[in-house]
């Protein structure tokens, strides 16, 4: 030990007497300084224009424009630069060969001058202590593991590049010639990932090889056994590679005995990192104070309550333009989604099922139109490599699962050991992949059965499959639509109040109804309000006559007239209704949105009244209109060409009016629940995709809240989390001032005098 550390000390004093080992330092803690104090000046700069700063201490170091994150861009450039001379210097000098006949090892060697590195790493690793430190100086509450898991993940990278560019250094007496080469075989590493991603074999080789994105995971607060084992391997062979290098040349070995020792080595590190990588031998800390990567306590309690096996099978239709989400080149990003899942329970098994059926192409041959499917797979195959048999056809694959309502979109299904199946799908929108909520959910049918929505028809009422401005399709039934009850757990379906309501049917939706309900109706109607089934009732202004007979077994009436609320940019019957303190009996994300700042947008909503008490019902009102420049209009009705007067003499009286009525009873030890409100166009497919100017609104909160409410707060699964405490920057732009003085001038300023007074004492010497 002793031998190694006489190495280090006399490579360390080599590297310090020569300017490059103090300009990287120079430059890395001045780009630190700059991207740092940039970084803090611009929270601090949207939390004084009012806007919402969230995780400041995970902004600041991870992320798009966290100084970490854009760091490790760069650093690729510095390491070489400092580990080009660590043995080309000794074979350019020719001091080698008295290393050579001097009584230390081939491995004390590359131990000694490696531990140079390590002492340099840690070098860098306090420069990044400053932003550490004026983080917890200028946040509230800052989250220092996290900062320093991310530290760790730049001490690890620069260590194996380190090893890298050794090893580099020992095959070549030229500086520059290693300084290439170190950075060829970086640029191999961080490409290598895509290479062979066809088979399934290779693909796992490659991915495990490849440094791209490593650090990542420590950046964002993670620390994993592989990834730290991966860096561990990297610099365990590279060092190896170096031994046998040094080991060839003093020796005098044949190429083959040398070429065999760096393939040992190498199946040595591969064997080591494959068995390390898998999830049953995986280990993780969360290091973040609020455990953003790990998953919810809900979604663990879900995965540990699925006893036994569970498969999740991945059908990929060749001929539909989801295709690609699936291919096996990108099959390691697609199994990257269940990571957390596979944490919790590695035994999950991941399978993918390629097949073919008539899909959606945009960008298909004109020709295709007159070809068979067969023949159309055979075409494309001849042009991708693909064999074709690899393809099922999807009767085959019907055989397996049935996936005939998706479309030939691309979809999961997952399977428990008691052989219930629940469908997963992607979605047409940015992020396209499951959150955690929708996977959660979609676990959790399997444990329970998921409740069943029943939208009423007959009446001309609002359909849950209609996808039309005014339809209900969009938030019902919409496959592609992420936040859809079909997609959050719930079971969607027609039915007739014609014949009794299906035992089980647990919510009712009845909206909009254009004519009356029959004697045969109301008796079926009256037998589901009787036996507790829940309720979603939608009136709409100019259907009071139709609805009240119903709503009136519930002690309630839709007023005649339409509230208005005049403003200068929006017709008179748009109503921002406001969200009530009483909402919280329904959800806490009610009052969350509404201390936001946000409303519910309800177009020509009328109001709810309550005439009858003595129905047995807790009544609870969760929206309504302003109680200021609001009132329920009963003369203007033609609100484009006219705008509304109040008046008193109509019986317009300026006041706040309920839009939405929370009503509960006990029925058979069970609560009861159903919502009543004044407007059905607040929900349909037009208004969810309205951006109204001057307004903040969430409506789809109140479908998402309403329905998780009527499924007693099962479905779909809550995801959200607890916010982070650090979510305030507590110094005034002076004090950010100051500390990018100090960081980004002061301490480059400071090595610049360490290296000038050391290069002179030097030299005078």
């Amino acid at each position: 030990m002793r031998t190694i550390i006489r190495i280090t000390k006399s490579e360390l004093r080599v590297l310090f007497f020569s300017p490059i080992a103090w300009l990287i330092l120079i430059v890395f803690s001045f780009q630190v300084g700059m991207a740092y104090s940039d970084a803090l000046a611009l929270q601090l700069r949207n939390q004084e224009l009012g806007y919402r700063v969230f995780a400041v201490t995970l902004s600041l170091f991870s992320g798009y424009s966290g100084i970490l994150s854009n760091l490790l861009e760069n650093l690729y450039l510095y390491i070489p630069l400092f580990t080009m001379g660590l043995m080309s210097r000794e074979l350019s000098s020719g001091s080698i060969k008295l290393l050579y006949s001097s009584p230390v090892s081939n491995l004390q060697i590359i131990l000694g001058k490696f531990l140079a590195v390590v002492v340099y790493a840690l070098l860098l690793c306090v420069i990044l202590m400053g932003p550490l430190i004026s983080t917890c100086v200028s946040v509230q509450a800052p989250d220092v593991l996290l900062m320093l898991t991310g530290v760790l993940g730049v001490f690890l990278t620069v260590l194996a590049y380190g090893a890298i560019g050794l090893f580099m250094s020992t095959i070549t007496k030229y500086q520059v010639v290693a300084v290439v080469g170190t950075l060829a075989i970086l640029a191999i590493l961080n490409f290598i990932g895509g290479v062979g991603q066809e088979y399934d074999f290779v693909r796992d080789i490659t991915y495990w090889l490849a440094i791209s994105g490593r650090s990542k995971v420590f950046i964002d607060g993670m620390i994993s056994s592989k990834d730290t084992l991966y860096f561990i391997l990297v610099i365990f062979m590279f060092l190896g590679f170096s031994v046998i290098k040094l080991q060839g040349e003093r020796l005098r070995l044949n190429k083959w005995k040398t070429s065999l020792k760096y393939g040992f080595v190498l199946l040595i590190t591969l064997t080591l990192g494959y068995i390390s990588s898998l999830p049953k031998f995986s280990i993780y800390y969360d290091s973040t104070a609020t455990k953003i990567n790990t998953l919810t306590e809900e979604s663990q309690q879900i995965l540990e309550q699925l006893k036994g096996d569970l498969s999740i099978t991945t059908y990929v239709n060749y001929l539909d333009e989801t295709y690609d989400r699936g291919a096996p080149r990108n099959r390691i990003d697609d199994i990257a989604q269940f990571e957390q899942y596979l944490r919790f329970k590695p035994e999950i098994k991941l399978e993918y099922v390629y097949y073919y059926a008539k899909g959606y192409m945009p960008y298909a041959r004109a020709d295709y139109d007159t070809m068979t499917l067969e023949q159309i797979v055979e075409d494309k195959c001849r042009y991708s490599g693909y064999n074709p048999k690899r393809f099922l056809s999807l009767d085959e694959v019907l055989k397996k699962d049935d996936i005939s309502g998706e479309n030939g979109r691309f979809a999961r299904v997952i399977t428990a050991a008691n052989g219930k199946k629940a469908i997963l799908r992607i979605y047409q929108d940015n992020s396209i992949y499951p959150y955690e909520a929708q996977i959660s959910t979609a676990l959790k049918t399997l444990l329970q059965e998921a409740p069943v929505v029943g939208f009423v028809t007959g009446h001309k009422e609002r359909s849950g499959m209609d996808l039309g401005e005014k339809g209900y399709g969009t938030f019902a039934s919409n496959k592609t639509f992420r936040y859809s009850l079909i997609n959050s757990g719930f079971g969607i379906r027609e039915i007739s109040l014609g014949q009794p309501v299906p035992e089980d049917i647990d919510i009712v939706v009845l909206a909009d109804m254009r004519s009356g309900l029959t004697e045969e109706e109301f008796r079926n109607f009256d037998a589901y309000l009787a036996r507790g089934g829940n309720l979603f009732i939608l009136g709409e202004p100019k259907r009071q006559k139709f609805m009240n007979p119903v709503v009136e077994k519930l002690g309630l009436r839709f007023a005649d007239g339409i509230i208005v609320s005049p403003s200068e940019i929006h017709l008179d019957d748009i109503v921002a209704a406001d969200i009530k303190e009483g909402a919280a009996m329904v959800s806490e994300n009610y009052i969350k949105y509404f201390r936001r700042g946000y409303s519910i947008i309800t177009p020509s909503a009328c109001a709810v009244e309550i005439i009858d008490t003595t129905k047995g019902f807790k009544i609870t009102e969760v929206l309504a209109s302003a109680s200021k420049g609001s009132w329920i209009e009963k003369e203007t009705t033609d609100f484009i060409n006219e705008k509304s007067v109040l008046n008193p003499d109509a019986g317009e009286v300026e006041r706040s009016n309920s839009i939405m009525l929370y009503l509960t009873r006990l029925v058979k030890n069970k609560e009861q629940r159903i919502f009543v409100i004044g407007d059905a166009d607040c929900i349909s497919t037009l208004e969810l995709s309205q951006n109204r100017a001057g307004f903040r609104s969430s409506n789809f909160t109140l479908i998402t809240e309403t329905f998780r409410n009527m499924s007693y707060e099962e479905f779909p699964v809550d995801a959200s989390r607890v916010n982070p405490p650090d979510n305030q920057v507590v110094i005034s732009q002076n004090g950010v001032s100051a500390i990018k003085v100090v960081i980004m001038w002061i301490v480059p300023l400071s090595l610049v005098v360490g290296c000038v007074i050391l290069l002179f004492r030097r030299k005078r010497r």
